[in-house]
């Protein structure tokens, strides 16, 4: 029997308290659906939630239609502030079969307008200071009126905060309120903390320190107080008691603050706790005096022009705990633990014995160099954390609050307790909490690895903003990485949300610089003249196209487009055309980074690669303009659809008449020329096919290693694929000799590198700068992986429509690979075996959802037999031959 499942608002998962959101549009998925039930219409019940919890109805609405995702809001109302509305929802089909009710889900809204804030702007009264200060903590006394039926704390901060009632932490939040331009928006969260609230006398604490916002950030030595010279605090607690009365306890004069135990909370440098200035009881009510506390000092209210807003990403949260595998002694006689994985965290430590004032030194490195820490690719950036003991005979037990390390490996000095450093330290791995979206496997154990390597470095380089790495002294959001990886990002995990947090900031920063989008955003390179380039740059100033419209391929959501529509054509109108000759491409004057980090590229001229930089800007150009005119008419924007088609025609004219000879050879005979063009359909057919050709033959000679960099490899392989070169491309993602994907998992990698040969050989590290060990752009290939190796493809925006395609080569026998889509999860599976008169068999499993079209190419002995099912469990077995050569061989050299 059908049913609803999966009720939501929006893309938030499950119930969702203080959201921005006034009409928020809702999705269903079904379950246990028969063969021939196809949903005709709906109907969502509304109900507003009372204070004593009973659901009072609003609205019933039914509607003719099979739309369920992204369902219109039912109500021509929007919500207003602090709205608690639950729906829930059913469906029939035309054979008159309703579904049962759904259970509820249910929302509610934030402070939606300024003037919901009754709050002051507090600070410390010892104001600004130009070096690294201690944390501060906040702490307000108040006491109970009567019975409370709700209480809500809504609370933000310049800086990072964590916030206690009574001594209990509020929430699970990690580094709150995230990352976002400060100039343009601050978010806030909204904590339901009734259950925390005594019976009469309460106490709030707040701690804050600098992260982000007034702390250093950026390479090169970075810059300190970029938004701002000091943290700030904005709280408002909201009881509500049951006999109607509301107070608001708000951060105002009242307010006391003192510095805490934490004497350092940088995000490069790492924390610094001495046990022995702590404050017991700090944010319990007191029965003493306020003696060593200062009256907090109220600021002029946050400017007009800054929004403070509940955002749409999840928060970053500490999501796993790792004990160490092996515990190393150094030659020179260091203890080092090896947590196995390269992870983005802290330490947690138990256990903690020994004489007050003693201290504990934690040392983080994502690689060993000579049997000791590798910390030459940290740059300016020590990652130590400290801890001074108190002296607590009973034990001691700390974790940082405000920094975080991108290691696998770390030192451990001062260690005096009778206990066990492995039982006692474990490593706290922490990013945005994004819900897995997909898995994959295959019969190749390296394959596998280098899947979970790329699963790692989303995960590690995922936090708050999308960053380039975790561990030196950047993770910033860097603009190029997002652009090439988004489509495999929406593979793996739920981002959406989260990237669409980020886009509006992208849009922000993209206004202050006059239309060239920032490299990096927030745009921490805003007080350095060098770095606030404000000089248009293709592939990352293409992130304002390439990457809202990978998230409406994920979702199928319209909404990502029109938010981001202006940033999309702002941005293709400014970028500068050449005054004669190819008018229609990027001005020739203009520096252009290519193909990045090509492994051609001189060490220290990461540039330097083997593509033509320019030839690069213009394939990306020209995929630009192609999507921004599919953008345009899926908004129904035809005149600028007519205007951004015309000149992608131009645009390719322009570009075969540069760098295209008449048969297909490019004028930068690369693997990166040959990717992007094939792949983004720049050639006639003909000219396809000699491309193809020609680069098989330069993947052959280069020994099928890999030649590319940040622009061409995510679609070398795809490209080989294409052109009928299947087999080649299969032996250059098996390639293991550098550089290679699997060069790295050979040598013991856990994440993806930023360099082909981050470590080489020899076990030492690339002498280049740019050298971490944890960079998602080069893990793009996870896509191929997806869609070829194991044969998932989407056909259409939202998986509406997809294709099981699997391309059988190598020595692979069976893959697998599952994602969850708007409809529902999306598995399949194909398995290949041998028979005794050569022939091979191949079995292929899929489960398609509700609502969901999936195309099944078959593989036999001819072009393949593709066979179309609607929702089920579907099986398929065939026979076939195997035509082809493995391993393939390298080319020859010529006599």
């Amino acid at each position: 029997m059908a049913s609803i499942i999966d009720v939501k608002f929006e893309h938030y998962q499950g119930d969702a308290l203080g959201v921005q959101e006034l009409k928020p549009r809702i999705s269903w998925r079904f379950q246990d659906t028969p063969t021939d039930f196809q949903q005709k219409g709906y109907e969502v019940e509304l109900s507003e939630i009372s204070l004593d919890s009973q659901f009072v109805l609003l609205e019933n609405v039914k509607c003719k239609s099979s739309l369920s995702s992204l369902v219109p809001w039912p109500l021509s109302q929007p919500l207003k502030s602090r709205q608690k509305v639950s729906i829930r929802v059913r469906a029939w089909d035309e054979n008159g079969y309703s579904t049962p009710w759904s259970e509820r889900r249910k929302i509610e809204t934030g402070l939606l307008v300024r003037s919901d804030w009754k709050a002051d702007r507090i600070v410390a009264p010892w104001g600004t200071v130009l070096e690294p200060q201690p944390e501060q903590l906040f702490r307000r006394e108040f006491s109970l009126k009567g019975q409370v039926s709700e209480a809500r704390l809504y609370i933000t901060a310049q800086g990072v905060y964590e916030a206690e009632i009574n001594a209990q932490r509020v929430g699970d939040y990690f580094l709150a309120p995230g990352w976002t331009s400060y100039d343009s928006r601050i978010q806030y969260q909204t904590y339901d903390v009734k259950s925390f609230l005594e019976s009469d006398k309460n106490c709030i604490g707040v701690r804050i320190a600098e992260g982000w916002f007034c702390g250093r950030i950026g390479f090169e030595g970075g810059h300190r107080n970029i938004w701002g010279p000091h943290p700030a605090l904005l709280a408002q607690l909201e009881i509500k008691y049951v006999d109607g009365q509301v107070e608001i306890i708000a951060s105002d004069h009242s307010w006391k603050v003192r510095k805490g135990p934490i004497q350092l909370a940088e995000l490069y440098d790492g924390e610094k706790y001495d046990a022995t200035q702590e404050v017991p009881g700090w944010s319990y009510p007191s029965t003493g005096s306020d003696e060593g506390w200062e009256t907090a000092l109220v600021m002029e209210p946050l400017p007009a022009s800054i929004e403070l807003t509940a955002g749409f990403g999840e928060p970053v949260r500490r999501v796993e705990a790792i004990r160490p595998v092996h515990k190393i002694v150094t030659p020179s006689g260091k203890i080092v633990l090896d947590f196995g994985q390269n992870l983005v965290g802290y330490l947690r430590l138990r256990n903690i014995k020994g004489p007050r004032g003693h201290k504990i030194v934690l040392s983080h490195a994502e690689v060993l160099e000579n049997h000791e820490l590798g910390t030459r690719p940290l740059r300016i950036c020590q990652a130590i954390d400290t801890y001074t003991l108190k002296g607590d005979e009973q034990g001691e037990s700390y974790e940082p609050r405000f920094t975080f390390h991108g290691f696998r490996y770390a030192q451990i000095d001062g260690w005096v307790s009778e206990h066990d450093l492995e039982t006692s330290i474990e490593a706290a791995v922490c990013h945005t909490d994004m819900k897995k979206a997909g898995t994959f496997s295959c019969s190749d154990p390296l394959l596998n690895k280098l899947y979970q390597n790329i699963c790692w470095g989303m995960r590690g380089n995922f936090l708050s903003v999308p960053t380039d790495c975790p561990q030196r002294d950047e993770r910033m959001g860097w603009s190029g990485d997002l652009a090439l990886f988004a489509p495999t990002a929406t593979l793996i995990y739920d981002c959406f949300s989260m990237l669409k947090n980020w886009f509006v900031d992208v849009k922000h920063e993209q206004r202050t610089l006059g239309g060239v989008p920032s490299m990096v955003t927030p745009n921490a390179t805003l007080p350095d003249p060098v770095w606030c380039r404000r000089i248009p740059c293709a592939i990352w100033h293409d992130v304002t196209i390439l990457g809202p419209f990978a998230l409406y391929e994920e979702t199928g959501d319209i909404n990502i487009l029109s938010q981001q529509y202006s940033s999309m054509t702002t941005w293709i109108r400014k970028i500068p055309r050449n005054s004669i000759g190819t008018t229609h491409l990027w001005n020739n004057n203009i520096f252009q980074l290519g193909d990045w980090l090509d492994p051609a590229a001189p060490p220290d001229a990461p540039w330097k690669g083997a593509t033509d930089a320019k030839m690069v800007a213009n394939c990306f150009l020209i995929q630009s303009l192609d999507l921004i005119a599919r953008v345009a008419g899926i908004l129904g924007r035809d005149t600028d659809q007519d205007e951004f088609t015309k000149e992608a025609q131009n645009a390719k004219k322009d570009f075969q008449a540069e760098y295209v000879t008449p048969n297909g050879r490019m004028v930068s005979d690369s693997q990166t020329a040959y990717a992007l063009v094939i792949c983004f359909n720049l050639l006639s057919p003909s000219q396809t096919e000699r491309a193809g050709r020609r680069l098989e033959e330069l993947v052959r000679k280069n020994e099928f290693k890999i030649g590319t960099g940040f622009a061409g490899t995510p679609y070398i392989c795809e490209a080989l694929v294409r052109t009928g070169h299947t087999q080649v491309a299969f032996s250059m993602l098996l390639e293991k000799n550098c550089p290679s994907w699997l060069y790295p998992v050979t040598m013991g990698a856990t994440t993806v590198w930023e360099r082909w040969d981050s470590m080489l050989p020899d076990g030492t590290i690339n002498p280049g700068e740019m050298t971490s060990f944890n960079h998602y752009a080069f893990g793009s290939i996870a896509k191929f992986m997806y869609e070829r190796v194991a044969g998932l493809q989407r056909l259409e925006s939202g998986w509406k429509r997809f294709r099981f395609a699997p391309r059988i080569g190598a020595e692979f026998s069976q893959a697998s690979a599952s994602h969850i889509t708007p409809q529902g999860t999306i598995a399949c599976s194909w398995e290949t075996n041998a028979s005794a008169d050569g022939l091979h068999t191949i079995k292929m499993k899929v489960s398609v959802p509700h609502n969901t079209i999936c195309e099944i190419v078959i593989p036999d002995d001819s072009v393949g037999e593709t066979e179309i099912v609607s929702h089920g469990e579907w099986s398929f077995k065939r026979t076939f031959s195997r035509d082809y050569e493995w391993p393939v061989p390298i080319l020859p050299p010529k006599a």
